[in-house]
């Protein structure tokens, strides 16, 4: 029973005596690769060569599942919050409007001429 009391010293493993890692590649499916590209861009064709590329599949096959997943963007009314007020004071109502704005696009020129010449 003294042997409990004794440290016992594991010897390291190395990474050859492991098994190979194994890792499992799963396609994302129609559904989340057009989600995916929704997100990433606005335009439809670049929606569907986006889902393309994660699926693997031809134009001809995603561009339906694209189109029939096309979401227009709602029209955003001023949303209302009521706020509570004491009771001497009447509620007071708070409007908050999201402005959006245009979309920046940036030029990439090549190096700028030189003033010497």
């Amino acid at each position: 029973m003294t042997s409990a009391s004794r440290a016992v010293k594991k010897t390291p493993k190395s990474f050859a005596d492991l098994p190979p890692i194994r890792v499992r590649r799963e396609p994302p499916t129609v559904t989340e690769a057009v989600a995916a590209a929704q997100d990433l861009a606005d335009d439809i064709e670049q929606q569907v060569e986006i889902a393309c590329g994660l699926i693997g599949l031809p134009a001809d096959e995603v561009r339906p599942h694209v189109l029939a997943a096309a979401r227009k963007k709602p029209e955003r009314a001023p949303e209302r919050i009521m706020s509570h007020a004491g009771p001497s004071r009447a509620p007071r109502t708070v409007i908050v409007e999201r402005r959006t704005r245009a979309p920046v696009v940036v030029e990439r020129r090549g190096r700028p001429l030189d003033p010497r010449r």
